[in-house]
């Protein structure tokens, strides 16, 4: 997510500046929203932030003000119909959110809406949020977000574009990242602050759990619907440790901490703790790629790159065809032969999920004249699912939910296997303990959650009659 409010500023180019510096957040679709103080312009469609903007799109979205998005469907399918910022308006006028994390009573909170006589288009929990936000029954904008913390549980960081000003918000356990960076003339928030480096912003702080910040023509205004927490008690931040491991890029700072060092400190543990003879050390590119230097100084192994990655793999209107398609992640990686041929190697990557791409690595390794492979992930094994914001909410997909260390290294074809523990990868993010969400490791959640979420629960009972309709072009459509 990006917001702005900057006056002086093209805010659509900003935007479309900062959605690109986020897109490893999300591939499927991006959209940008504007206001100029009066009305609120949209343009959203599927595919990359590239593929999507051009000089007529960013042109057809003047304002002061915006806020931008890029998404990784965790609820709701893929589909235009879902794509964010999403639009609405109601009592209060209109509004556009952007959101990133789950909201795990959005069936709920939906039914009661509709009950109210507000009416859905899509199939999302982020327009529950939205729909929410916007019928929300206060006068001012402290009670109507109130209501929203009060309502709403699970994990959901915002942007939310109004008339009169941008607001960030993140909820009281503060599972998804959010920060704030000044910028001349104005002020910019993003999931990340390496979206802030891109624009020349200078970071300011992040959005504290369960804040709300406005932007607007009288500087940033905070203010904590749910009361201010004791700042002399241990936070009660759960920031998802994912974000840690993989999710976040490496030249972002979250809890204070860079992301890169984070990383190769956690190599360096998985050397301490499962340590192995070989010739070289790679990772698997590009999130673990810090983690292969650290377990490399901290093991003394020479670190090497083996497998060299098309960065311009992403979503794709063009599908393989049936030959390349069983060439799997030969798409995306290609291993260089002269570096691993007969050589014994420590392979870090981030995490094995359903163990479905791991496989096919290894395979690829030993094509190339790997002698050994030896798998070390600085992830703990990921055995619950997670109702935060990542996609994967069956447990049954999880294969070391259901397998041995044993069982899984045979299925991955690997000669060893082993996880870094959750102690040490927590240690490695340098924050206090106990301010991480550790659920889909520990099973541990840090509030109330279904004992299964429907990614589709909330799908519309005629998907092509809502596809239809959303295939107007996107700025008619949705200006009002």
């Amino acid at each position: 997510m990006f917001g702005v409010f900057a006056p002086s500023e093209d805010v659509a180019r900003l935007t479309f500046f900062g959605l690109h510096a986020l897109q490893h957040r999300g591939q499927e679709s991006a959209g940008i929203a504007t206001s100029d103080g009066e009305r609120i312009r949209i343009f959203a469609e599927m595919g990359l932030v590239t593929q999507i903007f051009d000089e007529r799109a960013l042109a057809g979205l003047p304002g002061t003000h915006a806020i931008g998005h890029t998404r990784y469907s965790t609820s709701g399918s893929s589909h235009l119909q879902n794509a964010q910022p999403f639009l609405v308006k109601g009592p209060h006028g209109p509004i556009a959110v952007a959101h990133n994390g789950n909201i795990v009573n959005a069936e709920l909170l939906r039914e009661g809406l509709e009950a109210e006589g507000v009416t859905f288009e899509a199939s999302s929990d982020t327009e529950v949020i939205a729909r929410l936000l916007v019928n929300a029954t206060g006068e001012t904008w402290e009670q109507r977000f109130a209501q929203l913390m009060r309502r709403a549980t699970g994990a959901f960081s915002l942007t939310v574009l109004a008339p009169e000003g941008v607001f960030a918000a993140r909820d009281p356990m503060g599972v998804r990242p959010l920060c704030i960076g000044e910028l001349d003339g104005g002020y910019v928030f993003a999931s990340e602050t390496c979206a802030l480096d891109h624009l020349g912003a200078r970071f300011v702080r992040e959005v504290e759990p369960g804040e709300v910040v406005m932007a607007d023509g009288d500087g940033l205004t905070s203010w904590f619907p749910a009361g201010r927490r004791d700042l002399n008690v241990v936070s009660p931040q759960r920031l998802c440790l994912l974000e840690f491991i993989y999710f976040a890029r490496p030249d972002s700072h979250m809890g204070g901490e860079l992301l890169h060092p984070a990383r190769m400190r956690m190599g360096a543990a998985l050397a301490r703790e499962h340590p192995v003879e070989a010739d070289l050390v790679i990772g698997v590119p590009d999130s673990a790629t810090a983690a292969a230097i650290g377990y490399s100084q901290e093991s003394g192994i020479q670190y090497a790159e083996g497998l060299m990655k098309n960065r311009y793999v992403g979503r794709t209107f063009i599908q393989p065809d049936q030959r390349l398609r069983e060439q799997g992640v030969q798409l995306k990686f290609n291993p260089l032969v002269e570096v691993i041929e007969g050589k014994r190697l420590v392979v870090v990557d981030d995490s094995i999920v359903r163990g479905t791409t791991t496989p096919r690595v290894v395979k690829m390794l030993r094509d190339a004249g790997a002698r050994e492979v030896h798998l070390r992930i600085t992830s703990p094994p990921i055995l619950h699912p997670c109702f935060y914001g990542v996609d994967m909410a069956s447990r049954g997909e999880l294969i070391a939910a259901h397998n041995s260390l044993e069982e899984i290294r045979q299925h991955v074809g690997a000669d060893s296997l082993q996880y870094l523990s959750v102690e040490s990868t927590v240690a490695a993010t340098n924050l206090v303990d106990g301010s991480h969400c550790t659920a889909c490791f520990t099973g541990e959640y840090p509030g109330e959650v279904p004992l299964q979420l429907d990614k589709l629960a909330l799908e519309v009972s005629d998907l092509d009659e809502a596809r239809d309709r959303h295939a107007l072009p996107v700025l008619e459509r949705i200006e009002v």
